[in-house]
């Protein structure tokens, strides 16, 4: 079973895309999150995962509202990522309707935090590792670290991390298809749940993500962009 998580990315209000996670690539891609997230829905999505772009730059939560009425108002399991960097924005998420939040920046920088969370909530954390040329980046991916991918998941398993979501940023947005194998390293280090992210361009893409094994995919520019039809992609996750 792969499951399939469309994927809404918040800036300033509004849904957008970047292209390898360059700010100034931001492009508008649908009018209304909560209009887009229940289009998704309708189209038989059961999870929705959701980054707060203004919030991974600035550290802080930016587009909370928007999060907690995707949640509240759709059927939807929504997780959601960007500038989660305390307790209290994570039980913030949780008590009002989120189903799981990722750490991004906090698995480099703070993994005592990610404990602490993973503690408390256990699989409602994931963590988001992101990285350039194999290497972890953080915030907003504006910072760039020497950690490798694979040192910092296995760090993150050991501390109980359960789901983790794994992009390649050369290959975000750019719909060439998802580093196949980066993913297998992964999966082959740590007994976690891997989602993939970045790149998945068509439904080939979603067959190889599906023979590997990995447990998700996330999937954004590909639906806005129509190369990739969301639920014949959920039906081909599920076979």
């Amino acid at each position: 079973m792969l499951n399939i998580l469309p994927a809404i990315d918040i800036k300033d209000g509004i849904c957008v895309r970047l292209v390898k996670g360059d700010f100034a690539t931001a492009e508008q891609v649908a009018e209304d999150p909560l209009l887009t997230a229940r289009r998704f829905e309708a189209q038989g999505a059961r999870w929705l995962h959701m980054v707060d772009l203004d919030g991974a730059k600035d550290a802080a939560p930016r587009n909370r509202e928007i999060f907690i009425q995707a949640a509240q108002r759709t059927g939807l399991q929504v997780e959601v990522g960007g500038g989660i960097r305390s307790m209290e924005t994570v039980d913030d998420y949780l008590s009002n309707g989120i189903a799981r939040v990722i750490l991004g920046s906090a698995a480099l920088k703070n993994p005592a935090f990610v404990q602490q969370a993973v503690q408390k909530y256990g699989e409602q954390i994931a963590v988001g590792i992101d990285a350039k040329n194999g290497k972890v980046a953080a915030e907003g991916w504006l910072d760039d670290s020497n950690v490798d991918y694979i040192e910092l998941a296995k760090a993150m398993e050991q501390i109980g991390v359960k789901y983790m979501i794994f992009t390649d940023i050369s290959k975000d947005g750019t719909l060439s298809g998802p580093n196949l194998e980066q993913l297998r390293m992964l999966q082959d280090a740590v007994s976690c749940e891997i989602i993939a992210s970045g790149g998945i361009c068509d439904i080939g893409d979603i067959r190889a993500l599906k023979e590997l094994g990995v447990y998700g995919a996330i999937c954004g520019k590909s639906l806005y962009r129509g190369t990739l039809d969301l639920a014949q992609a959920i039906r081909v996750g599920a076979e």
